[in-house]
């Protein structure tokens, strides 16, 4: 009887027969052939000749995965031999690939995780090699964080041990610099920042210093440049005349094409201006011809302005360096230009700001948010974002709320201790994120969850799941955060916050939804709470090898039809949809909508059910398809703003250069830069 077998990486471990019964299971289902009995028998065929064979001998796993194929082929099963062959082929391609990229893959991830970790995440040495597995990368991360607990009392290793155990399981991952800076020299682990913009030289560069510096250490800034003079408008101190805001923004943009952050990536911006500001019409043409491709752009929308768009009207152009009407301006020709500029390219967003300052429980105004549009913040305030992974929270076909609520209490924790252990940019920074000590606890793979869950995205249970689950997250969050505060304390601006009738509270907001563009891609799921972009997309690796990488889920759920095949697989990566196929059953055609076959409507419904349930705010891209009108902008703007969203953005399929196109080979959606 074999007990041991000797890995691939020479590492020799416990033989377990069920994998070979699983993996003969799946050639099976890959030929359509329902047999209950058969895996198992040839399976412990397989198992009774290797122990005649090897006796006493430790087997290489190769070794088993041959005598695999002879026990198939004796057996009159050459089809699903072919087919078990076909699976090796692949997953030695995969192993291939990782190999290529440097990384011994430790978790068992993705080709794609893998590669996003080895290009922007994984701990290098002095001559640029990749020094850490993934596992290992979690493991650093969860050692930082957790030294915030001795300072506390509590157990610094069993908490490592936790945290380490809720990333590698992928249940739960932080932002973006916190996987690459923890326990680094750098140690600044924030995702979000704001800047504020002062109305004079001075202000403006030492705006874009402190953003140089941010940019630095990993994260992203937001700035409203609301508060600058327009253009033409005087200077007394020259005699001459302002050249207007949108001047300076192409200062931040060129600025921050050469900072590399922390010398892994490009840094992002948000641009945001007030709509009655005099020179918001230049301001909501600003990205338009390729220009300040290192910002995205929001018009901060007040609710006046909302209401003379709809019912026409007048509002004032205000000039924010004496406070005195400058102009003004057809509400409704305004929201026609935003929706026009956001048709032919995706900018500007919208951010509903009396919306976000009237739900925003400390003092102070808020003017700007961070480069994804989720988290709205104080001057100089910063906040660390981490996102559940909902796909990992469904036994069975329902949400398993105890092991989603263990997974919020750590999250919060984690969050927590990241404000302790994180080494600030800028002293202002630290001193405003202390005071109010903001985590946003949000989602991602929401759309696996609910195909797992047999519930189209596109339909009004989605609606209902969507805010179950994120009132649970944030009712659990808060509940976790009061008992922190009176175990630590609360934060110090809490009595003269809202949130003062509680008994005690560590951190001023909980909850965030953010885009989770490359964390996603690293826990293996659909990203923050958009529906999935592709069934299926062909990937290039090894210098032009090609692998096909299609939704687990959908491939599961074909199997399990004898729907399977590899030639279905490579036709729906062609197309990107199963919209078109034959032979697909209906309730798969509605469980595996993708996001342009979504209706708008909808999308806007799932953003405004999740930001009900969210303290800050929500990201949600609102996919159109390439034939959409500046109508339909319109519609999507006024549903969001009638729904209670703080903010939309949408984009036009093929408007503009994209990461993938449906059809492609190119790699996965596009991602925020800062958030993860």
């Amino acid at each position: 009887m074999i007990r041991k077998i000797r890995k691939r990486d020479m590492r020799i471990v416990d033989f377990d027969p069920g994998r070979i019964e699983r993996a003969i299971g799946r050639a099976f289902e890959a030929k359509g052939i329902v047999d209950p009995r058969s895996p198992a028998e040839l399976a412990a065929r397989v198992v009774a000749i290797a122990g005649d064979r090897f006796g006493q001998e430790v087997p290489h796993v190769e070794d088993i995965q041959d005598l695999v194929e002879e026990v198939l082929i004796d057996a009159g099963y050459a089809q699903v031999a072919k087919a078990y062959i076909l699976y090796r082929q692949r997953h030695s391609e995969i192993r291939q690939a990782k190999q290529y990229l440097g990384v011994s893959d430790d978790l068992k991830i993705s080709v794609n995780a893998v590669e996003v970790l080895q290009k922007r995440y994984l701990k290098r040495d002095l001559a640029g090699q990749v020094v850490e597995t993934p596992g290992e990368m979690f493991g650093r991360v969860a050692g930082t964080v957790a030294a915030a607990e001795s300072r506390f009392g509590g157990d610094r290793e069993a908490r490592a041990r936790d945290f380490g155990s809720l990333m590698t399981s992928l249940l739960f991952l932080p932002n973006s610099p916190t996987l690459m800076n923890a326990g680094l020299p750098l140690g600044q682990l924030s995702a979000c920042f704001v800047v504020p913009v002062e109305d004079s030289i001075e202000g403006i560069f030492e705006a874009l210093k402190q953003m140089a510096m941010i940019h630095q250490s990993g994260g992203g800034t937001g700035f409203s440049f609301s508060r600058l003079r327009p253009r033409n408008d005087v200077v007394r101190s020259t005699g001459g005349v302002a050249s207007g805001p949108v001047s300076f923004m192409r200062i931040f943009d060129a600025a921050t094409e050469v900072i590399k952050q922390g010398g892994r990536r490009r840094g992002a911006n948000m641009g945001v201006m007030r709509v009655d500001h005099p020179d918001i019409m230049e301001f909501i043409g600003a990205k338009e011809g390729g220009r300040l491709e290192n910002f995205n752009i929001s018009v901060a929308a007040t609710d006046r302005f909302m209401g003379l768009a709809r019912d026409g009207g007048s509002i004032p152009l205000i000039n924010p360096r004496n406070g005195e009407v400058a102009g003004e301006a057809s509400a409704p020709d305004l929201m026609n230009m935003m929706a026009t500029s956001a048709w032919k390219g995706g900018d500007p967003g919208v951010i509903f700001l009396d919306r976000i300052n009237a739900d925003h429980p400390l003092p102070g105004e808020i003017e700007a948010t961070n480069p994804c549009g989720e988290q709205p913040l104080l001057p100089y305030e910063s906040c660390n974002l981490g996102s559940v992974n909902l796909s990992r929270m469904v036994d069975r076909g329902e949400v398993c709320w105890d092991r989603l609520a263990r997974t919020v209490d750590l999250a919060v924790r984690f969050l927590d201790d990241v404000i302790e252990v994180n080494r600030f940019p800028l002293k202002r920074i630290e001193e405003a994120t202390l005071n109010s000590r903001k985590i946003g606890l949000g989602v991602m793979g929401f759309a696996e969850m609910l195909i797992q869950m047999g519930i189209s995205y596109d339909s009004p249970e989605a609606l209902k799941a969507a805010e179950e689950v994120m009132s649970f997250i944030r009712q659990r969050a808060r509940e976790r955060s009061r008992d922190l505060g009176l175990e630590r304390g609360s934060f110090p601006a809490f009595e003269q916050s809202r949130l003062s009738g509680w008994e005690a509270m560590r951190n001023s907001t909980v909850t965030t939804v953010a885009p989770t563009g490359t964390i996603s891609i690293i826990a293996g799921t659909s990203s923050g709470i958009e529906p999935l972009f592709a069934v299926s997309f062909i990937r290039r690796v090894l210098e032009g090898a090609r692998l096909i990488e299609t939704s687990p889920l959908f491939e599961s759920m074909a199997r399990e039809r004898g729907l399977w095949t590899a030639g279905l697989a490579t036709e729906i990566a062609r197309k990107g949809s199963l919209q078109d196929l034959a032979g697909i059953p209906e309730d798969m055609l509605e469980l595996f909508r993708t996001a342009l076959e979504v209706d708008p409507g909808q999308h806007v419904r799932v953003q405004a059910a999740f930001q009900k349930h969210t303290d800050n705010a929500v990201s949600k891209t609102v996919n159109l398809q390439n034939r959409a009108t500046v109508s339909d902008v319109l519609k999507v703007y006024r549903l969001a703003y009638d729904l209670g969203c703080k903010g939309v953005t949408v984009y036009r399929y093929g408007s503009r250069s994209q990461v993938l196109y449906l059809g492609s080979d190119n790699g996965a959606p596009g991602e925020c830069r800062s958030c993860g």
